[in-house]
């Protein structure tokens, strides 16, 4: 019996595209770059910003700390807002905290953004814990977040799931021996999150609740 549910953020509890790329398109005209496509910053949604600017730009290290500066010029103001809950989120944590589950948040994004976004949405009193990265990069690989998230819930990994939309979220799930579910509404395509090794595919919200409560 899955007791325990982590949860990403982006992709998975609420749809953040526009800000995060409007965030990311503010620090690249900071950083004087302009020869890209939107579409392309898709892309970084879901892994670490130092490491998006890295892999998709080919910054320096120097240069992707700049870039992750001028992002958070941007995010804590306008992009943070820019961001909407999916369509049947507030009832498939209702229904699990009904049930006796405990709740944990599992987001790379940063504590302080991420408990600003669950008060803005209403949702904070249905999450018992948050594991979120910090500031200063000490933690913010998804496999480190969820051996966090593990660390301070107490939870048994037996009795343990990850829900995420990104090939990170199931692959730290499996790092960390625990299950997991990739939800097909965010951001991650069903062939990347079956070849990352995900043990369930949700379509909706509500075909998370059905797995949990399946097993």
């Amino acid at each position: 019996m899955f007791n325990n549910i982590f949860f990403d953020l982006d992709g998975t509890l609420t749809n953040s595209a526009e800000g995060i790329l409007n965030s990311v398109e503010y620090a690249l005209k900071k950083l004087g770059i302009s020869d890209y496509r939107r579409s392309e910053l898709y892309a970084f949604i879901g892994p670490p910003l130092m490491d998006s600017f890295g892999d998709i730009f080919g910054l320096s290290e120097e240069k992707c700390k700049e870039g992750v500066g001028y992002y958070r010029e941007y995010f804590p103001k306008k992009g943070i807002y820019e961001n909407r809950l999916y369509d049947g989120i507030t009832d498939l944590l209702k229904k699990l905290k009904a049930s006796g589950k405990t709740l944990v948040l599992a987001t790379s994004k940063p504590q302080e953004f991420s408990e600003e976004i669950l008060r803005y949405f209403g949702i904070t009193g249905y999450f018992d814990f948050i594991a979120a990265a910090e500031m200063n990069g000490a933690r913010n690989k998804k496999e480190d977040i969820i051996r966090y998230a593990l660390e301070i819930s107490g939870a048994k990994r037996e009795e343990t799931i990850m829900v995420g939309d990104r090939s990170y979220d199931i692959l730290g799930a499996k790092s960390s021996e625990i299950s997991s579910i990739g939800v097909l509404y965010g951001f991650g395509t069903e062939d990347e999150l079956k070849k990352a090794g995900a043990d369930y595919i949700a379509k909706t919200p509500d075909d998370i609740l059905k797995i949990i409560q399946a097993e």
